[in-house]
């Protein structure tokens, strides 16, 4: 046989080897991938704890704080897989924001509310939930926050991992009770302040739900049912648009300039007026421009809202990030000024490099872990067009930068889920409405299919069962890991 002959076998059999190469190094591909994100997550828990213990030098305690640094950049990452889905998912939802866009937004934003307004809730966190004269020594007091920042940290990543929506407030907070219980008993707890916390979050999804459902209506009866719905939204639309850059404009001058000079709540407020004002007369032209050559019809409104809802969603992302920071780094920053000064009564301090690590870690886990949950809230519980989205995102905006102008620690969970419901029940009120309207025009029989009264049902009923689960427990799951981390934790001497 000759050398010709033999020369397709060859080819043919190099072939079956190069296919086989190929379909190894697509199988390691598939396997490596999930392990990406991971991995960062992981680097940047190092990075965190090597940032601490540079700034501290050879300090004694330095251990402590190393490995308090590395829970608190767990528990921030654990926060931006989990918590920060709620305030991009429905703008995802709607497609108005790709999920790049939605992950570039929520991560400036973000790390902006966390570094500039962050720091009343971290002293809620740290010191307004355990009484610390309860605790008889530092080193006790140390061990009760490292044990709730891990045991909310591992909480909250298993919630993440099984696709359970679980508050990350929750989570830390349960964890601080249970250790400060198990370290001092009962009487360690501030019960006041607990009772407010219990109460802003049966209130806080409730006044989420309200006024997204408000807003809708407001949508609804001025522009969607207008007769010429184009005109209409000429009109609102800048209005809308004014109310949010208005709330947004307060919220900043009082939390953010604080630190420089003292503003009242009066100049506050007027100073958001003005803002509010100027941002709906800059509207007015940018809308009619958008609205020329549309078609007098729904679909046509989704233009529209396209830079409401975007701007909506980064203001929701700056409050969460305000608010949740504490979440991360309130037990953390108690423990850096009870190593550094000894005192754990005093009031908290918070240094610049701890407000980072929550910031950035909120904003790693929002990058890495965030998407898979950012769909499920966005379509999953209610079906969101721009203008549903708009609402949800700013009824929870005003809902959680109310929470933290007051120093509370609320569940932004909460808040976004309830404000989701409230609109998708609200499409169902407004629905059944419309169809007896239609009734009375035309009479129908009285005797209804059961599969068109099922159609009618906007709101997936089984996510109320399972969300509601998760709320109430993850409250004592957290509380109970937390006091057995201390147990152990306290053996250790500090």
């Amino acid at each position: 046989m000759s050398d010709k002959d033999l020369e397709p076998r060859h080819l043919e059999t190099l072939d079956r080897d190069l296919g086989r190469f190929a379909n190894l190094e697509a199988a390691a591909a598939y396997v490596s991938r999930p392990l990406v994100a991971p991995g960062i997550g992981f680097v940047f828990i190092i990075l965190a704890g090597l940032a601490a213990a540079m700034l501290l030098g050879q300090s004694g305690e330095m251990l402590i704080v190393v490995t308090a640094a590395v829970f608190g950049a767990y528990m921030a990452l654990n926060i931006g897989a989990n918590d920060v889905a709620n305030n991009m998912g429905p703008a995802v939802g709607a497609n108005a924001l790709s999920m790049g866009g939605a992950i570039i937004i929520a991560a400036v934003f973000e790390s902006a509310g966390a570094l500039i307004a962050g720091a009343d809730v971290v002293s809620t966190i740290a010191k307004g939930i355990v009484a610390p004269e309860t605790l008889d020594t530092p080193a006790t007091f140390i061990w009760a926050m490292m044990a709730a920042l891990l045991a909310s940290a591992l909480w909250v990543n298993l919630a993440t991992w099984i696709g359970a929506p679980v508050s990350t407030t929750h989570a830390v907070v349960g964890g601080v009770v249970g250790a400060g219980i198990a370290g001092a008993g009962f009487g360690a707890v501030s019960w006041d302040q607990m009772f407010a916390i219990a109460a802003s979050w049966v209130i806080s999804p409730v006044m989420g739900g309200v006024v997204a459902a408000g807003f809708l209506w407001l949508i609804k009866s001025r522009i969607v049912y207008r007769e010429d719905k184009i005109a209409a939204a000429r009109v609102w639309v800048p209005v809308l648009v004014g109310i949010m850059a208005g709330t947004f404009a307060a919220y900043l001058v009082m939390k953010g300039l604080k630190q420089l000079v003292e503003v009242s709540m009066g100049v506050a407020l007027l100073l958001g007026l003005g803002v509010g004002l100027g941002c709906w007369l800059l509207m007015i032209p940018v809308t009619r421009r958008q609205s020329r050559g549309l078609e007098n019809r729904n679909k046509s409104l989704k233009v529209l809202f396209g830079i409401p809802l975007v701007a909506s969603a980064a203001l929701l992302s700056f409050a969460h990030g305000a608010n949740d920071v504490a979440n991360a780094v309130g037990p953390l920053a108690a423990i850096v000024q009870t190593v550094q000064t000894g005192d754990f009564n005093g009031d908290v301090t918070i240094p610049l490099w701890v407000m980072l690590i929550g910031a950035f870690g909120i904003s790693f886990g929002l990058s890495l872990f965030g998407p898979k949950l950012i769909r499920m809230v966005g379509s999953e519980i209610t079906k969101l067009n721009p203008m549903r989205a708009y609402c949800v995102a700013l009824s929870a905006a005003i809902t959680v930068i109310l929470a933290s102008w007051l120093g509370l620690p609320v569940s932004s969970t909460h808040i976004a889920v309830g404000a989701i419901f409230g609109v998708g029940f609200f499409r169902e009120w407004d629905a059944e409405r419309r169809l007896k309207q239609a009734r009375v025009a035309v009479p129908r029989p009285e005797y209804i299919p059961a599969d068109e009264r099922r159609r009618r049902k906007l709101v997936r009923r089984l996510h109320v069962l399972t969300i509601g689960a998760a709320w109430v427990v993850t409250v004592p799951a957290a509380a109970l890991l937390s006091a057995l981390l201390f147990l152990i934790l306290r053996q250790i001497p500090a």
